[in-house]
């Protein structure tokens, strides 16, 4: 293009970068620093919540998020930074329609950015903006970003409860709606016949097979997802927009009960994301150079050291294993290396919709759980999960943690979205890092060479299989719906078949709390629907 940027598309967004020319180069404070030393800063951070008793007190989500927006510029002490804004990224929201919500933003805000974007979703969005937006700033192109995103869930589901119609902007039609990209992944055709597509119901294949890799009984793995989750808990009771604050213990969410039913094998509610939120966040990027033209203090400022990311299959039947994922260890291993080792690392946000998330990365970056904080946030269950934009509000909370700490001090922030799917870490300081950030951040070589052999999936075939790893999708009144298990064939085939809830004796094996059902052999048979059946015995 003329002006020096190029774009490229993939299914999660567009993404624009610069080269990096002499006439970008920059000094801050007569005091060189290689050949690019107007680091990226980040300036103020934001948050908003909502907690209406009546439907027609609820904010919608734009409001929410013009609110957090106002919030972040008042935290970096320039009110009207704002106007400073080169470009937003608005972070795929659900929980209301618009035809643009970017721009409609932006008019709510009375800011005109060069450029306004409806950006993608997935939980490691707001790792991606951030990064990018400061990659942005440093070579050049722009000056200054504002992310942000918003969800009102908890208002959506008050007001169907109140059976109201919601006062707020007045949606568009379905087809002039936004399109947010990554909003669907692929997916083979056996999880959709046997609905295993909510996230609910696939996280819990990787905690079984990480379980059975690690050696733990399902009773142990439960009691350390139990106590892990405490910590996220307590963590949450300090944060004045966490949407649960009473910081129950270990025990309380380990015990199925009533209030904590069972959702899906071994994940009982408060070991599950909660989306019923009404919360949004917001941040603001800057050179380090404009932001002291700007008259934002030094102790505002908070430096970005770099960050990596790499996927996984799209498709979770087509992944080399559910007891590892090659992309997650490729990008905390690189973002170790960033930091200089973990023992660098001060402050950690570990990525938190389900138990096995943060096991699996304290595990990758050699930490004891039980002497590890793992979030400085509190956790998709406990502070809130506003689906794609948690980590938004993480970043303002490790921004804030850093600059409370001393001088120096280093946080990781580990984001993921789809099922395991797309991964981002960053490292943020409190001190100006020694070199400038990185423009290719990408780890996928690394988490490809790492990756082991796809088995093959199939639909048709009857015979001996024994169990690769396993769920129950559990009813509201606590009842078992079906099993579902992936097996491997003799011949090393994957496929995807169901425990008939009639099935009693597999049943008990697949929810048994002593022994793992991993490796457990079977056989599978063709139901009157065709779907696959499989009989452990």
């Amino acid at each position: 293009m003329a002006d020096g940027w190029s774009k490229t598309t993939s299914r999660h967004a567009e993404r624009w970068t610069c080269p990096r020319t002499p006439a970008n180069l920059a000094v801050i404070g007569g005091e060189e620093r290689g050949r690019m030393v107007d680091h990226a800063v980040i300036v103020g951070v934001g948050e908003w919540s909502d907690r209406p008793r009546r439907a027609a007190d609820a904010l919608e989500p734009l409001e929410l998020m013009a609110r957090a927006a106002r919030a972040a510029a008042e935290d970096a002490g320039a009110p009207g930074v704002l106007g400073k804004v080169d470009m937003l990224d608005l972070i795929g929201l659900i929980s209301w329609r618009y035809r643009d919500p970017a721009r409609k933003l932006c008019g709510r805000l009375g800011i005109a950015p060069g450029r306004a974007t409806n950006a993608s979703m997935g939980g490691e969005t707001p790792m991606r903006l951030i990064h990018d937006a400061a990659i942005a700033i440093e070579s050049g192109r722009i000056e200054a970003a504002l992310i942000l995103g918003g969800e009102a869930m908890s208002s959506r589901r008050l007001a169907q409860k109140e059976g109201v119609e919601l006062d707020w902007t007045s949606p568009p039609p379905r087809e002039e709606t936004v399109r947010f990209p990554g909003s669907s992944y692929r997916t083979a055709r056996p999880a959709h016949l046997l609905d295993m597509l909510d996230p609910a119901r696939i996280y819990p294949f990787y905690e079984m097979a990480t379980q059975a890799a690690w050696g733990q009984s399902p009773a142990q793995a439960h009691g350390r997802s139990a106590d892990l989750w405490a910590a996220y808990a307590a963590a949450a009771a300090h944060k004045p927009h966490a949407w649960i604050d009473s910081a129950p213990d270990s025990q309380q969410i380990g015990q199925i009960a009533p209030g904590n039913r069972m959702i899906c094998w071994p994940y009982p509610k408060l070991m599950t994301a909660n989306p019923i939120v009404n919360q949004a966040a917001a941040l603001i990027v800057m050179s380090e150079r404009k932001a002291r033209e700007c008259g934002i203090p030094a102790d505002r400022m908070v430096y970005l050291h770099g960050g990596a990311s790499a996927e996984e299959s799209e498709d979770y039947l087509t992944r080399d294993s559910y007891a590892h994922a090659t992309a997650q260890a490729a990008v905390l291993d690189r973002a170790r290396a960033i930091a200089g080792g973990v023992e660098r690392l001060d402050h950690l946000e570990l990525y938190s919709c389900f138990p096995v998330v943060p096991k699996m990365a304290l595990r990758t970056l050699g930490l004891d759980p039980e002497s590890t904080s793992p979030t400085v946030t509190g956790g998709l269950t406990f502070f809130g999960g506003p689906l794609n934009n948690y980590m938004t509000h993480a970043a303002a909370a490790m921004v804030r943690r850093l600059r409370e700490g001393d001088a120096g001090g280093l946080g990781l922030l580990y984001g993921q979205g789809g099922y395991l799917t797309k991964h981002h870490a960053l490292i943020l300081g409190s001190a100006r890092p020694g070199t400038t950030l990185d423009a290719e951040y990408s780890v996928q070589a690394a988490a490809e060479a790492a990756r082991g052999a796809v088995p093959e999936l199939i639909e048709d075939y009857c015979g001996p299989a024994v169990i690769e790893t396993y769920t129950v999708p559990f009813a509201r009144d606590g009842a078992p719906l079906q099993g579902v298990v992936i097996a491997r064939t003799p011949e090393g085939q994957r496929l995807m078949a169901r425990v008939p809830a009639e099935d009693g004796a597999t049943l008990a094996l697949l929810t048994s709390m002593e022994r793992s059902a991993i490796d457990v052999g079977g056989e599978v048979t063709a139901g009157a629907d065709g779907q696959l059946v499989f009989s452990a015995g």
